[in-house]
């Protein structure tokens, strides 16, 4: 009698060859898969795409550590103060520009060239540092934090802290 096979409680020599058209069959239905995925793909099938978003609001600033642990947010064409971020307030602007302050030390680029902020027409907001090619789209933080750096653009509410 042939081996017995673990778990089954049958004997090798009882199962008997897997049937050559089940394997074709199986390698059909796969190469078809394959077919149907590389042509969807490549067609743009079941993809859903939005127009382009046109830039409505820009600001270009750059963030100035302070003696006090505040941070001065200057807009970068007029060197005026657009907000004051004073320690302990504003966790989620302070958190954020402190990330991309940190990828371009690590990338040994100087604190120069200035970040912007851009709103679009459809409502997104995106952070951006051209020096170090990161974006943060930050609509996908919520509306309290993306509010927090929307009230720095043109025609918003009062900045994020009081000006001194």
């Amino acid at each position: 009698m042939g081996e017995a096979i673990p778990g089954r409680g049958l004997r090798r020599s009882e199962v008997g060859p897997v049937p050559a058209l089940l394997l074709i069959g199986a390698g059909a239905l796969l190469g078809f898969t394959m077919l149907a995925v590389a042509i969807g793909r490549g067609e743009g099938v079941g993809l859903t795409q939005l127009p382009p978003a046109k830039p409505v609001a820009r600001l270009e600033f750059r963030a100035e550590d302070q003696a006090d642990g505040s941070i001065a947010l200057r807009n970068a064409a007029d060197a005026k103060i657009v907000a004051w971020i004073r320690p302990g307030e504003d966790g989620f602007v302070r958190g954020t520009l402190r990330g991309l302050a940190q990828a371009r030390q690590r990338d040994g680029l100087g604190r120069e060239p200035p970040f912007s902020l851009t709103r679009f027409d459809d409502g997104r907001l995106d952070l951006a540092d051209e020096a170090t090619g990161r974006h943060v789209p930050l609509e996908a933080f919520g509306p309290t934090n993306s509010g927090a750096f929307a009230r720095l653009l043109p025609g918003q509410a009062a900045p994020v802290s009081e000006t001194r």
